[in-house]
């Protein structure tokens, strides 16, 4: 029987829980002292992460129907009057969004650091960037377009239980998926923007909104996938230093 809680390994207690979740059930928040350094919980800010997330998501839902709207109202006769209504809906649904993002991003980056930070005291030598790099590294022209998911991966391989192992229990196939999105956002937004900005036909002002639309429903897709990662990664270092913290436990009291 699968464990109630993650539903990923063997039950192992009477209350339908693996040792992993039985463990993680303990309150060590902050985790404590490891080997080589201190870790600092990151569920607290996780869940401000996951909520900003949320924002963004409602936001994108914004933009995608102020989008549809504009491309509706291009398919039929309209005024100046309600093109410029259709537009000014769409310019507003892209400043909420930006104010969203931008504030989610604050929070992914404590987030993001704190856990480098812990993955640098599970296994340092499997960082192959500084600690530094983990906010440092969204801002470096064209190497944001890689170095933050390589970052990922190395902190996803440090916090699985077994970092030196194969892998094939924790794999990080979501990390891969989720940066495949927000690339492929990323890419498509300005595209949309220059579309809507520069158009001045029906068609032009349809296909701009065909793009806003694409465009909020990769970013749906990429805040659904970032809420993914930031639970599964908070999870597993949780796991792995209440582990840690009952080990620790049980040698002080032998």
């Amino acid at each position: 029987m699968l464990c109630s809680n993650c539903r990923t390994d063997e039950a192992a207690t009477a209350e339908g829980l693996c040792h992993a979740c039985s463990v993680a059930a303990v309150d060590i928040t902050p985790p404590g002292p490891w080997a080589g350094g201190v870790l600092r919980s990151p569920v607290g800010i996780s869940y401000a992460v996951v909520a900003l997330l949320c924002l963004v998501i409602a936001t994108d839902l914004f933009s995608v129907v102020a989008a549809v709207g504009l491309g509706n109202l291009t398919a039929t006769a309209y005024s100046d009057a309600d093109l410029e209504r259709a537009t000014s809906l769409l310019d507003t649904a892209g400043v909420t969004q930006g104010i969203a993002q931008l504030a989610t991003l604050f929070a992914f980056l404590v987030w993001f650091q704190r856990a480098r930070n812990n993955a640098g005291v599970f296994a340092p030598d499997l960082q192959r960037r500084g600690a530094g790099w983990a906010t440092g590294g969204w801002f470096v022209p064209f190497g944001n377009l890689c170095i933050p998911r390589a970052i990922t991966a190395d902190i996803w391989a440090a916090s699985r239980r077994d970092p030196y192992g194969t892998g094939k229990q924790e794999p990080h196939t979501v990390v891969n998926v989720w940066w495949t999105a927000w690339l492929a956002t990323t890419l498509i937004n300005p595209v949309a923007g220059s579309q809507i900005d520069s158009a001045d036909t029906p068609d032009a002002f349809s296909a701009g909104a065909d793009a806003f639309v694409l465009a909020g429903i990769l970013d749906i897709a990429a805040a659904l996938l970032a809420i993914v990662v930031v639970r599964r990664l908070t999870r597993m270092q949780y796991v792995k230093a209440a582990l840690r913290a009952e080990q620790v436990s049980k040698e002080a009291a032998v």
